[in-house]
Protein backbone atom coordinates (compact mmCIF):
# COMPACT_ATOMS: atom_id res chain seq x y z
CA UNK A 1 0.00 0.00 0.00
CA UNK A 2 1.21 3.43 -0.76
CA UNK A 3 1.24 6.31 1.48
CA UNK A 4 1.85 8.85 -1.62
CA UNK A 5 0.12 11.55 -1.52
CA UNK A 6 -1.45 12.48 -5.13
CA UNK A 7 -2.05 16.03 -5.72
CA UNK A 8 -5.29 16.87 -7.97
CA UNK A 9 -4.98 19.69 -10.09
CA UNK A 10 -7.32 22.87 -10.48
CA UNK A 11 -8.47 23.14 -13.78
CA UNK A 12 -6.66 25.85 -15.54
CA UNK A 13 -8.01 29.23 -16.90
CA UNK A 14 -9.22 31.95 -15.00
CA UNK A 15 -12.00 31.66 -12.04
CA UNK A 16 -13.90 34.98 -10.22
CA UNK A 17 -15.25 34.68 -7.29
CA UNK A 18 -19.17 34.18 -7.43
CA UNK A 19 -20.73 36.98 -4.52
CA UNK A 20 -23.73 35.03 -3.96
CA UNK A 21 -22.51 32.18 -3.60
CA UNK A 22 -19.56 32.99 -1.53
CA UNK A 23 -18.67 34.10 2.32
CA UNK A 24 -15.93 35.57 3.91
CA UNK A 25 -16.54 35.95 8.15
CA UNK A 26 -15.02 36.27 11.07
CA UNK A 27 -15.25 35.32 14.64
CA UNK A 28 -13.51 36.26 17.81
CA UNK A 29 -14.50 35.52 21.45
CA UNK A 30 -15.93 38.83 23.20
CA UNK A 31 -16.00 39.19 26.92
CA UNK A 32 -14.77 35.58 27.01
CA UNK A 33 -18.08 34.57 27.09
CA UNK A 34 -19.55 34.29 23.11
CA UNK A 35 -18.40 34.65 20.14
CA UNK A 36 -19.06 37.81 17.94
CA UNK A 37 -18.97 36.51 14.40
CA UNK A 38 -19.71 39.11 11.28
CA UNK A 39 -18.13 39.70 7.66
CA UNK A 40 -17.94 41.27 4.60
CA UNK A 41 -19.68 42.48 1.62
CA UNK A 42 -18.24 43.52 -0.66
CA UNK A 43 -14.82 41.43 -2.16
CA UNK A 44 -13.19 40.02 -5.21
CA UNK A 45 -11.09 36.98 -5.53
CA UNK A 46 -9.69 35.24 -8.55
CA UNK A 47 -8.29 31.87 -9.13
CA UNK A 48 -5.33 31.15 -11.70
CA UNK A 49 -5.83 27.47 -12.14
CA UNK A 50 -3.61 24.78 -13.77
CA UNK A 51 0.06 23.61 -12.95
CA UNK A 52 0.82 26.72 -10.15
CA UNK A 53 -2.37 27.90 -8.74
CA UNK A 54 -2.77 31.23 -6.97
CA UNK A 55 -5.75 32.82 -5.18
CA UNK A 56 -5.56 36.58 -4.61
CA UNK A 57 -8.48 39.03 -3.29
CA UNK A 58 -9.23 42.31 -1.84
CA UNK A 59 -12.02 42.97 0.89
CA UNK A 60 -13.62 46.27 1.39
CA UNK A 61 -13.13 47.89 5.04
CA UNK A 62 -16.36 49.56 4.97
CA UNK A 63 -18.63 46.45 4.03
CA UNK A 64 -18.34 44.70 7.09
CA UNK A 65 -21.40 43.72 8.09
CA UNK A 66 -22.19 45.37 11.35
CA UNK A 67 -25.95 46.89 11.93
CA UNK A 68 -24.97 48.77 14.79
CA UNK A 69 -23.63 52.31 14.09
CA UNK A 70 -21.48 52.56 17.66
CA UNK A 71 -19.74 49.50 16.78
CA UNK A 72 -19.09 49.89 13.11
CA UNK A 73 -17.45 53.45 13.76
CA UNK A 74 -15.15 52.17 16.55
CA UNK A 75 -13.93 49.08 14.01
CA UNK A 76 -13.38 51.88 11.13
CA UNK A 77 -11.93 54.18 13.40
CA UNK A 78 -7.69 53.76 13.94
CA UNK A 79 -8.07 51.53 17.32
CA UNK A 80 -9.20 48.54 14.87
CA UNK A 81 -8.86 48.96 10.64
CA UNK A 82 -8.27 52.64 10.16
CA UNK A 83 -10.22 52.11 7.06
CA UNK A 84 -9.84 55.69 5.87
CA UNK A 85 -6.05 54.98 6.09
CA UNK A 86 -6.07 51.29 5.31
CA UNK A 87 -9.56 50.95 2.92
CA UNK A 88 -8.95 46.95 1.54
CA UNK A 89 -7.79 44.00 2.79
CA UNK A 90 -5.64 41.73 0.42
CA UNK A 91 -4.79 38.43 0.19
CA UNK A 92 -2.15 36.87 -2.56
CA UNK A 93 -1.52 33.17 -2.63
CA UNK A 94 2.37 31.74 -2.27
CA UNK A 95 0.75 28.12 -2.56
CA UNK A 96 -2.50 26.49 -2.95
CA UNK A 97 -2.54 22.52 -3.36
CA UNK A 98 -5.38 20.11 -3.46
CA UNK A 99 -4.74 16.48 -2.16
CA UNK A 100 -6.28 13.19 -3.56
CA UNK A 101 -9.03 13.60 -0.85
CA UNK A 102 -10.23 16.99 -1.66
CA UNK A 103 -8.08 18.49 0.80
CA UNK A 104 -6.99 21.85 0.30
CA UNK A 105 -4.14 23.69 1.62
CA UNK A 106 -2.99 27.64 0.91
CA UNK A 107 -0.63 29.62 2.36
CA UNK A 108 -0.24 33.73 0.87
CA UNK A 109 0.49 36.74 2.26
CA UNK A 110 -2.60 38.76 4.30
CA UNK A 111 -2.79 42.33 4.49
CA UNK A 112 -4.53 43.86 7.26
CA UNK A 113 -3.90 47.78 8.38
CA UNK A 114 -1.11 48.21 5.87
CA UNK A 115 0.43 45.18 7.65
CA UNK A 116 1.70 42.08 5.28
CA UNK A 117 2.21 38.43 7.40
CA UNK A 118 2.47 34.92 5.94
CA UNK A 119 -1.04 33.02 6.86
CA UNK A 120 -1.91 29.38 6.12
CA UNK A 121 -5.51 28.04 5.91
CA UNK A 122 -6.63 24.56 5.72
CA UNK A 123 -9.94 23.51 3.92
CA UNK A 124 -11.69 21.37 1.32
CA UNK A 125 -12.02 21.64 -2.50
CA UNK A 126 -15.03 20.60 -4.71
CA UNK A 127 -15.29 20.92 -8.89
CA UNK A 128 -18.49 20.98 -10.84
CA UNK A 129 -18.59 20.49 -14.48
CA UNK A 130 -21.29 22.90 -14.73
CA UNK A 131 -23.56 24.81 -13.42
CA UNK A 132 -27.52 24.59 -14.46
CA UNK A 133 -26.35 27.70 -16.74
CA UNK A 134 -23.68 25.54 -18.29
CA UNK A 135 -20.78 27.73 -16.61
CA UNK A 136 -18.41 25.54 -14.99
CA UNK A 137 -17.41 25.73 -11.55
CA UNK A 138 -14.87 25.15 -8.40
CA UNK A 139 -14.96 25.96 -4.63
CA UNK A 140 -12.97 25.97 -1.82
CA UNK A 141 -14.00 26.49 2.30
CA UNK A 142 -10.79 27.53 3.99
CA UNK A 143 -10.30 28.16 7.54
CA UNK A 144 -7.45 29.97 9.41
CA UNK A 145 -6.65 31.97 12.90
CA UNK A 146 -4.49 34.87 13.01
CA UNK A 147 -3.32 37.16 15.88
CA UNK A 148 -4.71 40.33 15.30
CA UNK A 149 -1.61 42.24 17.30
CA UNK A 150 0.56 40.88 14.40
CA UNK A 151 -1.84 43.41 11.64
CA UNK A 152 -1.46 46.22 14.75
CA UNK A 153 -5.30 46.09 15.64
CA UNK A 154 -3.76 46.12 19.06
CA UNK A 155 -7.24 47.67 21.12
CA UNK A 156 -8.15 45.97 24.30
CA UNK A 157 -9.58 46.68 27.17
CA UNK A 158 -9.57 45.02 30.83
CA UNK A 159 -13.01 43.60 32.08
CA UNK A 160 -13.93 45.08 36.19
CA UNK A 161 -14.22 41.33 36.77
CA UNK A 162 -10.80 40.60 34.74
CA UNK A 163 -9.70 39.34 32.02
CA UNK A 164 -9.44 40.93 28.47
CA UNK A 165 -12.89 42.28 25.96
CA UNK A 166 -11.43 40.53 23.52
CA UNK A 167 -9.33 37.73 22.75
CA UNK A 168 -6.11 38.21 20.53
CA UNK A 169 -6.83 34.90 18.06
CA UNK A 170 -9.30 35.81 15.53
CA UNK A 171 -10.70 32.82 13.55
CA UNK A 172 -11.16 33.55 9.78
CA UNK A 173 -13.75 31.57 7.63
CA UNK A 174 -13.66 32.09 3.77
CA UNK A 175 -16.08 29.78 1.18
CA UNK A 176 -15.44 30.55 -2.39
CA UNK A 177 -17.45 29.38 -5.59
CA UNK A 178 -15.40 30.40 -8.51
CA UNK A 179 -16.88 30.51 -12.03
CA UNK A 180 -14.78 30.25 -15.01
CA UNK A 181 -14.02 32.71 -17.04
CA UNK A 182 -14.17 32.44 -21.11
CA UNK A 183 -10.91 32.99 -22.81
Amino acid sequence: MSTETVNQQIPAGTWNVDPVHSGLHFAITHNGIATFRSGFDRYEATLTGGESPKLEGSVEVASIDIDEEMLKGHLMSPDFFDAGKYPQLRFSSSELTVEDDGTARLSGRLEIHGETREVNAVGRFAQLGADLGGSERVGFSFEAAVDRRDFGLRWNAELPSGGDVLEWEVAINVELELVAQES
